[in-house]
């Protein structure tokens, strides 16, 4: 005789398509959770250009330079890349 367990839930295996679902519900969390941040940026660039501050091109190119920096770019490699390129 064969004995039924209830109240048991067998996980099912998860399909692509579960994952895909899964993925979409978190980028979509994550880039509504990070919309003021990108509002907040957007303003902060407009005070420096309205005021003067710095221009467009200045915060682009610190905004690089800051990337840079944390990525901990190798400055040396950066240079021989640039200087490649720029032959």
């Amino acid at each position: 005789m064969e004995t039924v367990v209830t109240g048991i839930d067998v996980p099912k295996k998860k399909t692509k398509e579960d994952y895909i679902r899964e993925f979409i519900k978190s980028v979509a969390s994550i880039e509504n959770a990070m919309e003021p941040y990108k509002e907040q940026r957007k303003e902060l660039r407009k005070e420096y250009v309205e005021n003067n501050w710095l221009s467009k091109e200045d915060m682009r190119a610190v905004v690089k330079a800051y990337r840079l920096v944390k990525d901990e770019t190798d400055f040396d490699e950066l240079e021989k890349v640039y200087n490649t390129i720029k032959r």
